[in-house]
């Protein structure tokens, strides 16, 4: 009898420790989506209804109503740095996205609360930014999608995708202010330079790209920084300097074990300069 209620107490253990690790399928999969826009990263984080042969909109999703934006948890999006939504500003953080659809009109709802399930429980003094766009029609999705399209270096569109519906708001970020923050709180001779090196391709910001540029040399002069801080002085009008400088990063050149990719073309520069 103590064996089999053994064998039974060992199974039972079995079973409960088998089934923690066994994962059921959600009838509305868990999804997830990034996207780096700039310096910037959006995540979207959704479970993905599918149509099932259902009447969506103004039926299984009313019109008129606060909608959690899915099924399961609420949809959240996080933005890494500030971004502007529709021309609105809206800081970095985690926000639920709700929505009220409508035949001609749509509001995308960001709020700090991200645990509600419907109208009857969102709190509105939570929200943060409320913004209104036309929905459009689209070819059918069995299940609803989160896409991005229009990807710059400044902005994207964020897209809803369902049944034959597209609803769509923009995100626009600082590329050039939010990347010359960050590099202004790093030190060491790498950060300092690809600051400066993002300035000069960009042609921005050169009389504080110099002084980056300057200390990069001081943690550690090279080829790379120094050929740097030579096309700097030279487009802040430091012609003399910027020759000298360049002749010792041709020289620090002619040290390296491996040929630099552009030294060529650093040194037709140098010839240049002493042209003119």
């Amino acid at each position: 009898m103590r064996k089999v209620i053994f064998m039974i107490a060992f199974i039972s253990i079995s079973i409960s420790v088998l089934a923690q690790d066994i994962k059921v399928p959600r009838p509305s999969p868990d999804a997830t989506v990034t996207q780096i826009v700039g310096v910037t990263e959006i995540k979207i984080d959704y479970s993905s209804p599918g149509v099932k042969g259902r009447k969506i909109w103004g039926d299984l999703v009313p019109f008129g109503e606060v909608w959690r934006t899915g099924a399961n948890e609420v949809t959240s999006i996080t933005f890494s740095d500030p971004v502007i939504i529709s021309g609105n500003q809206l800081p970095a953080g985690t926000y639920g996205i709700h929505t009220i659809p409508g035949e001609n009109q749509w509001e995308f709802i960001f709020s700090k609360d991200t645990k509600v399930n419907g109208s009857s429980t969102f709190n509105k003094e939570k929200e943060v930014l409320r913004v209104k766009v036309v929905p459009e029609e689209h070819h059918f999705m069995e299940r609803m999608t989160f896409l991005f399209t229009d990807v710059t270096d400044n902005s994207a569109m964020v897209n809803l995708l369902w049944d034959k519906l597209k609803v769509a708001f923009k995100v626009e970020t600082n590329t050039q202010d939010l990347f010359l923050s960050k590099a202004r709180e790093q030190l060491g001779w790498q950060a300092s330079f690809q600051a400066a090196q993002y300035c000069l391709t960009n042609e921005i910001n050169l009389e504080e790209a110099l002084k980056w540029i300057e200390a990069s040399c001081l943690f550690s002069e090279m080829y790379w920084n120094t050929r740097v801080k030579a096309q700097i002085q030279y487009k802040l009008g430091i012609r003399d300097k910027a020759a000298e400088t360049m002749e010792k990063a041709i020289d620090l050149g002619l040290k390296m074990e491996n040929t630099p990719f552009d030294f060529d073309t650093m040194k037709k520069m140098l010839e240049t300069w002493k042209k003119e």
